[in-house]
C-alpha cells in the first residue's frame, strides 16, 4: 500500500501536501523544517523569498529540534548540522549561522522536497529563481491555495508529529522489532516504553493520527480539526471498544494499539460509544494501517510488530478481532451521515 494508494481516490493538494510529509524520503529532517517555513510564508502571504530571508525562521526549526534530539539525519558528518549544534553550544555566533545556513542548508531539500518514491507530486508548490545573484524560492498558486483548505490549520501540526516520530526512533537507535508505540487515553498522548528506558512522550496522538486519514473523520469522512479549542476538533476514537479489552487482549490484541486509533467527529463518535462499525469499515482499518506501514518508522513498525509481518497476516489479525468482537455485540454500528471516501 504505496503513497499512489493515498492518492486513489484524492488526488487533491491536500493529499499531495501529506503524502511529502508522510511518505517522502527521509535521510535528514531538512524537509520537515523546510514545510514548516512554507507554511509560514503563506500565513504571511508572501509569494517570493530569498534563501537570506528564509535562513532565520528554517534554522530556528532544526535549533529547536537539535535540543531535544540531536540526531537529525542519517548522514556521517553535517556541516549545516554541526554549525546548528556550535550555536547551541554557544561556539559560534548567529550571523556566522546564517551564512552557513544559506550556503550549506538548502543543498539538498529544495530540489528533493516534491519527490515521493523517486518522483515528484503532479503540483509543485514553489520554484527555484537561482538567476543572477540572489536565490530565491517563488510560491505557486498550489501552496497559495491550500491556505483557503479547512485542512491548512491541521497542517503544521501535522508536520511537527511526523518530525517528532522520525527523530525518536533515530535517537533511539533500537531494534525496530522492539518498538511499540502506545497511546495514553488521559494525555490523549502517544508514547514509548520498554524496560530498557523510561517513558519517553513523542507528540499528539491527534496530531500523528490526523494526516493519514486526510483529516477527515474515519467513518463519516466531514472535515475533522486537531486544533485546540477548534469546534471542529476531533475524538480518539477504539475501533474496537475499549470495553472489549479484556477479551481481545486473550486473543493476542492490544486494544489501545495505534492499530486500533482512529479520529472521528465529536457526534459520530458520542453516537458510537462501544459498538461494533459494520464490516466495510474494517477494510478501511486495514488501509488506514498499511498507510502507516508505508510511511516508515516508528508508528508502522509498532503496527506490524501488533498485528503481524505481512499483509495476509494484517489481515487475518484485523478479521479475528472483528469477529470475536461481533459476538460480543448486540448489533453493528453505522454513522447517520457519510460523505464520499477517501480512501
Amino acid at each position: 500500500m504505496s503513497y499512489l494508494h493515498f492518492q486513489d481516490k484524492d488526488p487533491s493538494l491536500e493529499s499531495q501536501w501529506r503524502s511529502i510529509i508522510l511518505f517522502g524520503k527521509n535521510s535528514a529532517t531538512y524537509k520537515f523544517a523546510f514545510a514548516k517555513s512554507l507554511l509560514d510564508l503563506v500565513s504571511l502571504e508572501k509569494t517570493t523569498v530569498s534563501l537570506q530571508d528564509l535562513a532565520p525562521d528554517y534554522v530556528q526549526n532544526i535549533l529547536v529540534h537539535l535540543k531535544r534530539n540531536d540526531k537529525q539525519g542519517n548522514s556521517q558528518s553535517s556541516t549545516f548540522l554541526n554549525a546548528c549544534r556550535e550555536f547551541n553550544d554557544g561556539k559560534m555566533d548567529y550571523d556566522r549561522l546564517l551564512t552557513i545556513t544559506v550556503q550549506h542548508g538548502f543543498t539538498n531539500v529544495v530540489d528533493a522536497f516534491h519527490n515521493v518514491n523517486s518522483a515528484p507530486v503532479k503540483d509543485a508548490f514553489y520554484h527555484k529563481d537561482y538567476n543572477g545573484g540572489v536565490k530565491n524560492i517563488v510560491i505557486t498558486d498550489h501552496l497559495l491555495s491550500l491556505k483557503e483548505s479547512q485542512q491548512f490549520i491541521n497542517f503544521n501540526q501535522e508536520v511537527e508529529a511526523r518530525w517528532n516520530l522520525v527523530e525518536t526512533a533515530w535517537n533511539l537507535e533500537i531494534n525496530p522489532n522492539l518498538l511499540e508505540v502506545q497511546y495514553d487515553k488521559e494525555l490523549s498522548m502517544l508514547f514509548l516504553e520498554n524496560y530498557m528506558m523510561k517513558r519517553k512522550d513523542i507528540t499528539s496522538a491527534r496530531d500523528s493520527l490526523n494526516g493519514y486519514q486526510k483529516g477527515k473523520c474515519f467513518y463519516s469522512f466531514q472535515n475533522i480539526s486537531i486544533k485546540s479549542g477548534d469546534d471542529l476538533l476531533c475524538h480518539v476514537d477504539h475501533f474496537f471498544p475499549h470495553v472489549h479489552k479484556i477479551e481481545l487482549g486473550k486473543n493476542g490484541a492490544h486494544i489501545n494499539g495505534i492499530w486500533n486509533l482512529v479520529l472521528t467527529e465529536k457526534t459520530i463518535n458520542l453516537d458510537k460509544k462501544a459498538q461494533i462499525p459494520e464490516i466495510k469499515y474494517l477494510e478501511r482499518l486495514y488501509k488506514r494501517n498499511e498507510f502507516y506501514i508505508a510511511s516508515k518508522h516508528p508508528l508502522g513498525e509498532t503496527i506490524i510488530n501488533q498485528t503481524g509481518k505481512t499483509q495476509v497476516e494484517r489481515k487475518r489479525f484485523l478479521q479475528k478481532q472483528y469477529d470475536l468482537s461481533v459476538n460480543l455485540s448486540i448489533q453493528k454500528w453505522k454513522p447517520n451521515i457519510e460523505l464520499d471516501p477517501l480512501f
